[in-house]
């Protein structure tokens, strides 16, 4: 049952790109301070934000890395029926040259807004490290998860040249996906991460996550659920 659960907060973290950061306040001690911010995830799995070092969060960070993440189900009609997810987490910011190049190279297809704000401001990545995870899942559907977070197995090059490749040769396929999936058919979709479970599609200012029919460990699996989804008049059970 655990497993379940956490499969379905998973999908939920993939579902989702923006979410409510809470830091514990600096300028009022003792009480959290929360506000929306954007998040994809790392190589790890784990979300990764962009923060201003002017922002309130990031003081607050620096005076105690303790923090959360709620994310919530887009567009939901009944909030209490709704999934919704908080993470209890450690921040920590990136300082390693590798380390940043790589978080921006993933942020930046999925947010390629941020790239001119990141270059003339003073902002830093954040990585959140999951202490535990709290799941709702509906009414009467709650639990307290240790393990959510799974690892991207093609983080790096891997993940970038098969997006490329898809960005590049196939735009046919794309656009059969999103009709498949019942997306917006404009502005035109553009592939911008690729997970074990499935993929990510921004159109216009939005993500969307779909799922591949079965979970992929290596390139080729990946191609061959491509392929067969280009090919499918209806999207497959996960």
């Amino acid at each position: 049952m655990s497993e379940e659960a956490a499969k379905h907060a998973r999908v939920l973290l993939l579902k989702e790109y923006r979410a409510v950061l809470s830091t514990q306040s600096k300028a009022m001690p003792g009480f959290p301070f929360g506000s929306v911010v954007p998040y994809c995830l790392n190589a790890d799995g784990v979300p990764l934000l962009l923060i201003s070092r002017i922002a309130q969060h990031t003081h607050n960070l620096q005076a105690d890395a303790r923090c959360s993440l709620l994310v919530g189900e887009r567009d939901a009609d009944d909030v209490q029926a709704a999934g919704r997810l908080t993470l209890l987490a450690e921040a920590r910011r990136l300082d390693e040259p590798d380390a940043i190049e790589q978080a921006a190279a993933r942020y930046y297809r999925y947010f390629p807004e941020s790239q001119d704000y990141h270059r003339v401001h003073d902002f830093d990545f954040w990585t959140l490290e999951p202490v535990r995870w709290r799941y709702i899942g509906g009414f009467g559907q709650i639990r307290w998860l240790d393990r959510v977070a799974l690892a991207n197995p093609f983080a790096g090059a891997a993940e970038a040249g098969m997006i490329e490749h898809m960005n590049a040769d196939h735009a046919n396929a794309i656009a059969h996906y999103v009709r498949l999936a019942g997306l917006p058919e404009e502005p035109a979709a553009r592939m911008v991460g690729i997970d074990g479970e499935g993929f990510h599609l921004r159109i216009g200012a939005r993500l969307y996550w779909l799922p591949f029919g079965e979970p992929c460990t290596n390139p080729g699996a990946v191609r061959q659920a491509l392929v067969g989804l280009a090919r499918a008049e209806a999207w497959p059970a996960g």
